[in-house]
């Protein structure tokens, strides 16, 4: 594995040593890209950008569909010493203003199709930036200039530079940009392949967005480590996933739960060859025992569960490889970083005893982008990341979700996790999808209201409820079962895969 410090270094790297082997690959017209040939572009896509006066911190962004030239577009960037901002295509017009605004972009990248859009958005909040509209298929980066160009850029890529702004999908307020180096981003590849031992006859089939933390660094940057090849797909489809991933050879699967869930539910028989894989790594979002056992079950391949934030450049906690090792329901050991669990008043807890989980290490970001006050508050004072989860670690040293701070449901002023019952809801034969909220209660001051997406829709709702609370009634006992039932076609989902559960009120 490659001893370099930038993204930068890396690519050179592999263009010297693998430079005819495939790196990108495009899942549905075949077309694969050598590292030598790409290495080329990234190299005259930076003198380009030079050459129209981007200076080094300067922001680019990608406002685009998943794509070879996408990725190629983002990883350019960073190559060239710029901070590449991936903008998620589920923002609203508003949001999508507020980021051009607020991350200083000089040049969005996007589609013709999307150029109005991020005109529209452009008008609203006053940015100055060029637009240059591209195709995700394009066979070859954009472009930029026709005057003369510099031979070269000088100016070293360091690796204490910001390489990427990505903003968090929150569910209130305004979004956040994180801000990560290249070392930020370089700590957490390498985190990945050492936890899943990836080498360089590895393929993984990316369908996971390229504007969320976790295709970005865990399909596109971790394989530039160990020189292998990523196929990229325009987005997930249960019906051509198994195909393709059988076509290209994939030896291992990175996924989110909800493609779990769908591919568990697709009556279409799969022909998969499960000792072809080696694992399918699960991130994002809180996987269900119930879920994860019935994936092992129906295809044959074990899951590695992790779980990561954007503010660590994907992963902070992984699963053994070992299948014997690993435990259904923990998002598993510190992957790394250092990890702790403390109360409200800061001190730290033992195994067993439910808290705040903290964490420290390298691919801790810088902080948050223009926002002095939401960095400080992202950290305690002796410099640990909050992450926001409630949970706790056993004597093992694996860690267990047990909820979100800002999401406990607070009844009677017991506190009470969602995903608990969240499991016990997806494990009703008739639940396809389930989350619960807190709802106010004049009685208990918050009560519980479950949101359910149903697996046979012509059932009856007042005979499924019934069904569905005895059930809650009988593993969860009167108190954590959901005082309200609704049922909904979806649930709200950001883009990682992890519910929205302040959304669900307004459903």
């Amino acid at each position: 594995m490659s001893d370099t410090t930038t993204i930068t270094e890396l690519l050179d790297h592999n263009a010297a040593n693998c430079s005819t082997d495939p790196y990108l690959i495009d899942a549905i017209n075949e077309q694969a890209m050598a590292y030598g040939d790409i290495t080329t572009e990234c190299r005259v896509f930076a003198r380009q950008l030079a050459a129209l006066g981007i200076q080094r911190g300067d922001t680019v962004s990608v406002f685009m569909p998943n794509g070879v030239n996408t990725a190629k577009i983002i990883i350019a960037t960073m190559y060239a010493g710029y901070v590449v901002n991936p903008i998620n295509l589920l923002c609203q017009e508003k949001q999508l203003a507020y980021i051009l605004g607020h991350s200083d972009a000089r040049i969005v990248f996007t589609t013709a199709e999307l150029a109005p859009v991020v005109n529209a958005a452009m008008a609203a909040s006053g940015a100055q930036a060029t637009v240059i509209a591209t195709s995700p298929e394009a066979p070859s980066l954009p472009s930029l200039t026709l005057s003369p160009v510099p031979s070269s850029t000088n100016e070293p890529v360091l690796a204490s530079m910001p390489a990427l702004l990505m903003y968090t999908s929150g569910t209130t307020g305004v979004p956040k940009g994180v801000v990560l180096t290249h070392a930020n981003l370089l700590a957490s590849a390498r985190a990945i392949a050492a936890e899943h031992l990836l080498q360089k006859s590895d393929r993984c089939l990316c369908v996971l967005p390229l504007y969320h933390i976790n295709a970005l660094v865990v399909n596109i940057l971790t394989p530039l480590l160990s020189g292998a090849a990523v196929i990229i797909d325009c987005k997930f489809s249960a019906s051509q996933f198994w195909p393709r991933v059988e076509k290209f050879g994939c030896t291992w699967i990175n996924a989110v739960p909800t493609i779990i869930s769908y591919l568990i539910n697709d009556e279409k028989p799969s022909t998969v060859n499960g000792s072809q894989i080696r694992f399918c790594r699960s991130a994002s979002a809180a996987l269900a025992p119930f879920h994860h056992k019935a994936f092992e079950e129906r295809f044959g391949i074990g899951i590695i569960e992790t779980m990561g934030m954007t503010e660590t450049a994907a992963p902070i906690f992984s699963n053994p490889y070992d299948p014997a090792q690993r435990k259904i329901g923990s998002i598993g050991r510190p992957s790394g970083v250092q990890a702790r669990v403390i109360d409200k008043q800061g001190n730290d807890l033992g195994p067993g005893e439910k808290g705040e989980i903290l964490v420290k290490g390298d691919n801790v970001m810088l902080g948050y982008y223009k926002s002095t006050e939401q960095t400080q508050k992202a950290f305690t004072e002796d410099g640990w990341l909050r992450t926001g989860d409630l949970g706790y670690r056993d004597a093992d040293g694996f860690y267990f979700i047990t909820g979100r701070v800002k999401e406990l449901i607070i009844k009677g002023g017991e506190n009470i996790a969602p995903r608990e019952i969240d499991e016990i809801l997806l494990a009703h034969p008739d639940v396809l999808d389930a989350a619960v909220v807190g709802i106010d209660d004049k009685h208990y001051g918050q009560n519980i209201a479950a949101y359910i997406v149903k697996r046979m829709p012509a059932r009856n709702d007042d005979e499924l409820i019934q069904d569905i609370n005895q059930f809650c009634l009988k593993e969860l006992g009167s108190y954590k079962s959901p005082a309200a039932f609704r049922f909904v076609t979806e649930l709200p989902r950001g883009p990682s895969g992890k519910v929205q559960r302040l959304k669900l009120l307004e459903l």
